[in-house]
């Protein structure tokens, strides 16, 4: 192909969250992409989310990493991997194996996961190998594994679709697993007598599809599911057959679950009596029940007890394994199941198999042909950092993640690596608040670039293709592992050619573990070419001699010593940090709609920051009034370990005595948004998976002397007491504010912006103390600022549009559009760029009837669908308006 010409259409995978979605990528031979969804694949059958839709957007390399650091100063890869080798042993050497550690990521490949495993466990001979799916799943492994002996998900997506019930705990699918989300809605529509109920203690978008909605408080999922337990056994339904034939400890879990009558259920979760009983019923009437739940089960000092209560009601039924019934975990990575298939978590070996069965250790010790192999589990995620800050781990590899961020207790967390002895970083970007405290920064390749696997929620694994060549002199993560595994000695066992040797030699391991009685095996493709791997479709495991096997469990067959399931014996607990007068809230935390973690890739795409461009809280009115917080101020949420500052969004979404405050924000993108500070390291002690949803906090209002938005062509990062920066199509805008304004508005905008030439153009008011300010070159605009005492109420929209279409000073400094062009509001629907206006204004035309009529007047909702259920609430809320009229 020569320079410039397109490639062919390359069928891979997405790089957001754990459905899995096939994506088809066609080259234009310039560095970018026009991505569609593929068809083809069974997860979206050619859907897509926001997120995915807009992954061409995030390709440019304004800020890759594109060579090696040392020291904050370029350096060759010799030198890198040479440093990096020589600290790690000089460590060993001196503090033995368990003095280093590798944090790895779901956004690693299962073939850098199994390198990364290999090495740290079979080479270095340490188990302080953990990732940040511990952060989202390791209660459910947890609970997996004591259930079924193994970390087996039983069902597929397709349950969903044939289900008669289908429960979402602690699941907003609509905007964490979207395409999920589409494929329920679709199947409602196709069967209106499919129902929905969502357990959550927030209104969620996913609640605009609910039948029921159960607002429960925040910890208090056990009680619910030991309720239902028990109203199975006095309803007559539990399945006597298949607990007799398949189940053990049934008996010490309907004991503990009689402890839980309704009145005592609706005492802790703060249910009413009736709509337990409404829920108890339909769960019980309905045969073909899945349950999907998430991260509000998982992420909780009692996650790994809350998954093995709806496991309990799923075996005591015989509920498992059938089409349409089952317990479903969704991830939140793509690539957290290929992590936890290849022991990416500190308690695990490859291949499923166990780090404490001596058994298990010698097999992979004989197949790895590796000089020592750790006998106990290795520090959990939080345990680790924790290690780091008291100086017990003394060099550490962070590879794809961003910790700094997205642990608990963030503040010690940034503090603990920037006092590690040797840190090192590999990761695309050097521009993540991890990075920045790196002793040697290795860069890798990113999505689009990489070649290997990732496994979906359903066990689906699929390919993961380049379609770009590497930028600069970055390489894959697998052989940057490999790397460092030949300097430190061990070339000959990370001898690769590339990822199809590592798969190959993935899969020999899951037969040695299936003949040890295992789940996992995927032996068959043991003897793959290079060529049939490159070409391998969409394969779910097992694919040994059960090859093709959907559902585990419908007549038995668990991976415990006895091949029983296990029921167990549960009691309520909870939150494990308590409310005080001091701080009287619970914050929840968790994802918006068109970001992804810590926005390193979404925040490259304006139009994913169309619908939410700043960190927020959700606060109840009852809790907002006595504190005299205003829509749209300012506040700070704060916990005994670290202060946020965010928008308030005053809503009834929200229950009394909690707030919601999304988990993206970074010291790249805001002032003091990362939520991380605020959540203590409380943690499950079965699973060490942190509780980031209880957080104890207090709110407070935010002092401010002046509010500001601003826009520019050109990158800016505010030096106020508050700011969030986003970027925008042309350029970038930032909401900002502090303490006092400046004496001079004129010298406060060049100073913001980097900006000495130019005209200013300068509108005040000295009655309210507002001022808007235009710095144009050759009469077109190139930056503008608008200023209030109370928050700045202009278009954010329409002065985005103004700057990319580069408009004079007077059409700027009007804040919104003129009477022969409508504002059409706040987005709504991102990939057709349809405001909540133009919706509203499109449903008093006579929309009301439908989201396909809403649809075909305004484009909104026809493209990836995940804005259908906030126009759903917009259509509703109009009926309801039209209704009073």
């Amino acid at each position: 192909m020569s320079a410039g010409e397109p490639a062919a259409t390359v069928c891979t995978t997405c790089p957001y969250c754990g459905v899995g979605c096939g994506v088809r990528a066609a080259p234009d031979g310039r560095g970018g992409a026009a991505i569609s969804g593929d068809p083809e694949h069974p997860a979206n059958r050619g859907r897509l989310c926001s997120k995915g839709s807009a992954l061409g957007e995030t390709l440019d390399l304004g800020d890759r990493l594109l060579a090696p650091r040392i020291g904050g100063r370029a350096a060759g890869w010799d030198e890198a991997i040479a440093l990096t080798a020589r600290r790690f042993s000089e460590t060993i050497a001196r503090h033995g194996p368990d003095s280093v550690a590798f944090y790895v990521s779901g956004q690693l490949l299962t073939e850098d996961y199994y390198v990364a495993n290999k090495l740290m466990k079979g080479f270095i001979g340490s188990a302080n190998i953990d990732t940040n799916s511990r952060l989202c799943m390791s209660s459910s492994v947890a609970g997996h594994n004591r259930a079924f002996g193994a970390d087996t998900v039983p069902g597929t997506y397709e349950d969903l679709e044939l289900a008669e019930l289908v429960v979402l705990v602690g699941s907003n699918l609509a905007w964490c697993h979207p395409v999920l989300f589409q494929r329920l809605a679709a199947a409602k529509a196709a069967n209106p007598a499919l129902r929905v109920v969502t357990v959550d203690p927030r209104r969620t978008a996913t609640s605009e599809l609910a039948d029921q909605m159960l607002p429960i408080a925040p910890g208090s999922d056990v009680a619910l599911f030991n309720g239902l337990l028990h109203a199975i056994e006095t309803g007559g339904a539990l399945d006597r057959s298949y607990l007799a034939a398949h189940v053990s400890g049934a008996e010490a879990a309907l004991e503990a679950a009689r402890g839980y009558p309704g009145e005592r259920v609706a005492a802790l979760t703060g249910l009413a009596p009736a709509e337990i009983a409404a829920f108890y019923a339909g769960w019980i009437g309905a045969k073909r029940v899945v349950t999907v739940f998430s991260q509000g089960v998982n992420q909780s000092s009692s996650g790994t007890d809350k998954v093995n209560a709806i496991i309990n009601c799923h075996l005591a039924t015989g509920r498992i394994g059938r089409p349409g019934a089952g317990p479903f975990s969704v991830t939140g990575q793509p690539n957290a199941m290929g992590g936890r298939e290849v022991g990416g978590l500190s308690n695990m070996l490859a291949a499923h198999l166990s780090l404490e069965d001596p058994g298990h250790r010698a097999a992979v010790q004989r197949f790895w042909r590796a000089p020592r192999m750790p006998e106990r589990p290795g520090l959990k995620a939080v345990e680790m950092f924790r290690a780091v800050a008291e100086g017990r781990i003394r060099a550490i590899w962070i590879m794809a993640t961003n910790p700094a961020v997205s642990m608990p207790e963030a503040d010690a967390v940034r503090d603990a690596i920037a006092a590690c002895p040797f840190v090192a970083v590999s990761d695309i970007t050097a521009e993540t608040d991890t990075a920045a405290l790196a002793d040697v920064l290795l860069p890798a390749t990113g999505w689009g670039e990489k070649s290997g696997t990732v496994t979906n929620s359903e066990r689906m694994i699929s390919r993961q293709r380049a379609f770009l060549p590497a930028p600069g002199r970055a390489r894959p993560d697998w052989r940057i592992i490999c790397d460092l595994a030949a300097a430190m000695g061990w070339g000959d066992a990370f001898a690769y050619d590339g990822p199809a040797a590592i798969f190959r030699e993935h899969a020999a391991l899951s037969g040695v573990a299936a003949g040890l009685g295992r789940d996992f095996d995927i032996s068959p493709l043991a003897g793959l070419s290079d060529a049939a791997y490159d070409a391998l479709p969409p394969s779910r495991w097992p694919a040994g001699p059960e090859g093709g096997r959907t559902r585990f469990f419908a007549e038995g067959g668990f991976f415990t010593p006895d091949r029983r399931a296990r029921m167990l014996p549960l009691t309520h607990r909870a939150p494990a940090t308590a409310t005080t007068p001091g701080y009287p809230l619970r914050l929840n935390t968790g994802r918006v709609r068109d970001h992804w973690h810590t926005m390193t890739r979404t925040a490259k795409a304006p139009r994913l920051s169309r619908h939410i461009a700043e960190p927020f809280a959700e606060i109840h009115p009852d809790d907002a009034a006595p504190l005299g917080i205003a829509p749209a101020s300012l506040v700070t949420v704060e916990s005994p370990h670290g202060r946020i500052v965010v928008r308030a969004l005053v809503t009834d979404r929200t229950p009394p005595g909690s707030v919601f405050v999304p988990m993206h924000w970074t010291a790249q993108w805001s002032a003091a948004g990362r939520v991380g500070a605020a959540i203590p390291a409380a943690t499950d002690p079965i699973s060490g998976q942190p509780e980031s949803k209880a957080a104890a906090v207090r709110l407070g209002r935010f002092a401010v002397g002046f509010y500001g938005f601003a826009v520019a062509r050109t990158a800016f990062r505010p030096q106020t007491a508050f700011w969030a920066r986003a970027r925008v199509q042309g350029g970038w805008q930032a909401e900002l504010a502090d303490s006092a304004p400046p004496a001079d508005w004129e010298g406060f905008a060049r100073r913001l912006f980097g900006i000495a030439e130019g005209d200013a153009t300068i509108l005040t008011d000295a009655g309210t103390g507002a001022a808007r300010l235009a710095i144009s070159v050759d009469g077109a605009v190139v930056a503008a600022l608008f200023t209030a005492p109370e928050p700045v109420a202009v278009s954010r929209s329409h002065l985005a549009e103004a700057l990319r279409r580069a408009e004079g000073p007077a059409e700027m400094l009007a804040g919104r559009p003129g009477a022969d062009r409508p504002d059409p509001g706040p987005t709504v629907c991102s990939c057709r760029d349809v405001g909540v206006n133009t919706i509203l204004a499109a449903i008093a035309r006579g929309g009301r009837a439908s989201l396909d009529a809403v649809g075909a007047a305004t484009g909104a909702g026809t493209c990836c669908g995940s804005c259908r259920p906030e126009i759903a609430a917009l259509m509703s809320r109009a009926s309801v308006a039209l209704a009073a009229e």
